[in-house]
């Protein structure tokens, strides 16, 4: 294709490539997408944060992308804030791009600035973020605020769900661009060392991979996984290297069958979910979450909460339960246990159909086409 190659600065909701301790969503989103771009041909600047006592070692690139990292501070939500401003600054001053392309519209605060400079700014908005209860009511108040700079300040806004992008354009009588997130996933290799190491076996086993906040209702998972009758355990793969109170509360509500695995990486998280015998997302907000796309991809039968965006992506492969409701949660679990079989068709016929709604070329043929927009 002789696309014109385009010069592109990223920095916002995602804090390292390739991710590391305590990553997200957007970690992934932002490692599937940058090398992506940079293999049709297009140059790339990700914007990665070092915290404070982070001894890890920190590449100049990544799979063709260029890497730049700058210290930040270790509070929740000021680390953002405070890295981003640093982004900015570096990308009006030394000019690393023509495009910016900003993750989450609390950074949309920033898209003035880079505007002024000259730069076309699109800012990925994943979800309704003011309504995550893991912030406090300054940090909803800042989040509902920047919904008013996420809609006039960039040069426009991509969402990764119809809901999210509904909610915008109803409110601001704008159109904006919706690009979903990919699923190509690789096969894991056939180690099987993470089990080892957990102590778990093959199809035996509940699983959760993400982060423990609030809105991730890793605390309705466990409260509905203690009225279950089951030798299987219950993995959740997460957590951050300064756990929040939540976080720490939520290990008085294990009981021994349950398994806080630590955050793990790449390939092992792959095996993790695909020998898993079904994966829950007990999501109360998502946008449209990579993780079950991951998890569909492999085949992994799946229970996820009925929160529209889950719906969007499942249809009728999944089992759903009640958004916020334990016993809702309870009797999936239960059923799943009771009806392998049916599980396991859901989850076949869904890793058919999942591959074919979202595919990677087709996301990435979306945002050069946007991006190449005057």
């Amino acid at each position: 294709m002789n696309e014109k190659k385009l010069k592109i600065s990223a920095f916002g909701g995602f804090r390292s490539i390739p991710p590391k301790a305590g990553g997200a969503g957007s970690d992934k989103f932002a490692l599937e997408l940058y090398p992506r771009l940079v293999e049709r041909g297009h140059k790339v600047t990700a914007y990665c944060r070092i915290y404070p006592n982070d001894s890890t070692v920190h590449y100049a690139k990544y799979k063709g992308v260029d890497l730049k990292w700058y210290k930040t501070v270790s509070s929740a939500g000021f680390d953002t804030l405070v890295h981003s401003f640093k982004a900015t600054a570096d990308i009006v001053l030394h000019d690393t791009a023509d495009i910016v392309h900003i993750h989450s519209g609390a950074n949309s605060i920033w898209a003035i600035l880079l505007r002024l400079a000259g730069k076309r700014v699109y800012v990925s908005q994943f979800a309704m973020d003011w309504k995550r209860d893991k912030w406090p009511w300054y940090g909803k108040l800042f989040y509902k605020l920047s919904v008013y700079l996420t809609a006039y300040l960039p040069t426009s806004v991509i969402f990764d769900n119809i809901y999210t992008e509904k909610y915008f354009e109803d409110k601001f009588h704008k159109k904006y661009y919706f690009v979903p997130y990919g699923c190509e996933v690789t096969e894991p290799a056939h180690d099987n060392s993470i089990l080892q190491r957990l102590n778990i076996q093959d199809n035996k086993y509940f699983l959760f991979v993400g982060r423990f906040i609030p809105d991730k209702g890793v605390h309705l998972l466990l409260e509905a996984f203690q009225n279950v009758v089951t030798d299987y355990k219950l993995v959740l793969v997460g957590g951050s290297p300064n756990p929040s109170e939540y976080e720490k509360k939520l290990h008085t509500l294990a009981d021994e069958r349950v398994i806080f695995a630590g955050y793990v990486y790449g390939e092992d998280t792959n095996y993790l979910m695909k020998h898993a015998y079904i994966y829950i997302q007990p999501s109360l907000i998502e946008g449209l979450s990579p993780v079950i796309l991951t998890v569909m991809g492999l085949g992994t039968p799946l229970i996820c909460s009925d929160i529209p965006e889950n719906v969007f992506i499942t249809e009728n492969d999944a089992l759903h339960f009640v958004v916020g409701d334990v016993n809702s949660l309870s009797e999936k679990l239960k059923y799943a246990l009771e009806h392998p079989a049916e599980i396991q068709s859901k989850a076949n016929h869904g890793k058919k159909i999942v591959k074919d709604r979202f595919s990677w070329n087709t996301v990435i043929d979306q945002f050069i086409d946007i991006f190449s927009r005057a």
